[in-house]
């Protein structure tokens, strides 16, 4: 849909821009009517205002000329980027980002207040805890909105995602397009990098949920305790007006005592906190439960997710669902038909008499738990394939080599997605120090790394394909080659009868 027309002028003020390029007076700047806005030269539509936010290789100033053509009647940049734009108004801020955001939520009119929107941020479990609440939602007949890793979807029409959060114009305008499609919800992941640079500038929500923090993006944020304060930096009244925290990792116990926001917590331990499992019993590929939460509300049912972290994951979800409104008892009926979310400890079977596991688990800390919770439910050997993707935080490396040796019977190293880095130097880096013996190994090509895992597997093993889930290709070498962790265990699988 189309934003609210804002005057140049009224944006100016809003962004506390300068202008320059044109000497215009504030008679002239109003005459100038921005009709819609985006930091995409290709998206352009008349009328629009560019924003051109400098990039890590290139200035989005670089693409006004092509702006400008498409119909963009002003820019908005830094001083920088002012030098590159010719023939239209030029608003200058030091940070076009965080303008950007601010900007697109005038003109869309605020849209995310009006949907009663939920934010989960959190190292891992953001996008199962999203996908099971949008899954509740929909079955109290809350017609909801999702945007996150795996897929954006408005109500049943799915999108694809480009990445776990959009750019803050990309953001506000889907955010319109459901307010203008009658949803009720909107719930999203909040990447700590969509924080830092200001993709939820302007954003609001009625919840913020905070899953848990462990070691990743150190590449971006240089060390633990600025990854953790740009989580932080969500949970203030600046965001948001409740905060849903699980207080069973260290640095959730933090945030608790530290943010401003009125705390909801979340624990699958401790009964001080406002919500909390009571009893937890297994029984097969079923879990049975029982919770206490906000007011001593009692929720009883069962679920087939499996690993204690998908509990927590559950727990945060039935949470935030009962402070939303919806009736614990529509929750209980619900919860054994919701399913985790693609390439999430996502099982393949095609008839094999051992289990096959494919996880998104990219972290250390996740490598362990994933592994722990198979180890839970298998009676054979866990015999696990993972890599590490490079241009990304390398510090993790060794760490995770040394989290699949521990949690494993089997290892097997391989690639991940390499992009521009040599393949062979990222599992130096993952082998380090640690002693390798066979029937573990190295095997950098990662189909035959699945081949290898499966040739070995025994009935009641487990095979784990770690690092990839739902991902659909392998960049290498700057190409993005066709690749689902899924499809290639699978076709092992039978290949291997």
């Amino acid at each position: 849909m189309r934003p609210f027309s804002q005057s140049v002028l009224n944006l100016q003020k809003v962004a506390g821009a300068a202008t320059a390029s044109f000497t215009l007076s504030e008679a002239e700047l109003t005459k100038i009517e921005i009709t819609g806005v985006t930091h995409n030269d290709s998206q352009v539509e008349p009328g629009d205002l560019f924003i051109a936010i400098p990039g890590a290789n290139r200035h989005g100033a670089e693409f006004a000329a092509s702006a400008i053509s498409k119909g963009a009647i002003a820019v908005l940049t830094d001083q920088a980027g002012a030098a590159l734009v010719k023939g239209v108004p030029v608003l200058v801020v030091n940070d076009p980002r965080q303008a950007a955001g601010l900007i697109a939520a005038l003109l869309y009119n605020e849209p995310m207040r009006d949907l009663a929107s939920i934010g989960i941020t959190g190292t891992n479990g953001k996008t199962t805890v999203t996908t099971l609440l949008y899954q509740i939602f929909e079955a109290a007949d809350r017609d909801c909105g999702l945007i996150g890793t795996n897929e954006t979807r408005i109500g049943k029409d799915a999108i694809d995602s480009s990445r776990t959060t959009p750019e803050a114009t990309d953001l506000q305008a889907l955010a319109a397009t459901m307010r203008e499609r009658h949803m009720r919800h909107l719930v999203m992941e909040v990447s700590s990098h969509a924080i830092a640079l200001h993709r939820v500038q302007g954003s609001h929500f009625a919840f913020v949920g905070f899953t848990n923090l462990s070691q990743d993006h150190l590449d971006f944020h240089g060390d633990i305790e600025s990854y953790f304060a740009a989580k932080a930096a969500l949970f203030t009244f600046n965001y948001a007006d409740q905060a849903v925290i699980n207080i069973d990792n260290s640095y959730g116990a933090k945030l608790a005592k530290s943010t401003e926001l009125p705390v909801i917590s979340i624990s699958r331990t401790n009964q001080s906190a406002t919500w909390h499992f009571i009893e937890i019993e297994s029984s097969g590929k079923q879990i049975n439960f029982k919770l206490r939460g906000s007011g001593g509300i009692l929720i009883e049912s069962s679920t087939q997710l499996r690993g204690g972290y998908n509990l927590d994951n559950l727990l945060m979800a039935i949470a935030i669902a009962v402070e939303s409104g919806v009736d614990p008892i529509d929750i209980a009926a619900s919860v054994p038909k919701l399913t985790g979310a693609a390439g999430r400890l996502e099982e393949v079977n095609v008839g094999q008499r051992f289990t096959a596991l494919v996880d998104y688990a990219h972290t250390p800390d996740a490598v362990s738990s994933v592994l722990q919770s198979i180890r839970e439910f298998t009676t054979g050997k866990v015999i696990s394939v993972l890599g590490c993707g490079g241009e990304r935080d390398s510090s993790k490396r060794p760490l995770m080599g040394s989290a699949l040796i521990s949690g494993s019977d089997i290892a097997v190293f391989t690639s991940d997605n390499p992009r521009s880095e040599n393949p062979q130097e990222i599992l130096k880096e993952m082998v380090g120090v640690l002693e390798i013996s066979q029937p573990s190994c190295v095997i950098e090509d990662r189909k035959s790394a699945i081949e290898y895992a499966v040739s070995l597997a025994q009935p009641g093993d487990a095979i784990a394909v770690l690092g990839k889930g739902h991902e659909l290709g392998q960049e290498i070498s700057g190409k993005k080659l066709p690749f689902d962790d899924r499809v290639v265990l699978a076709q092992a699988i039978a290949g291997a009868k």
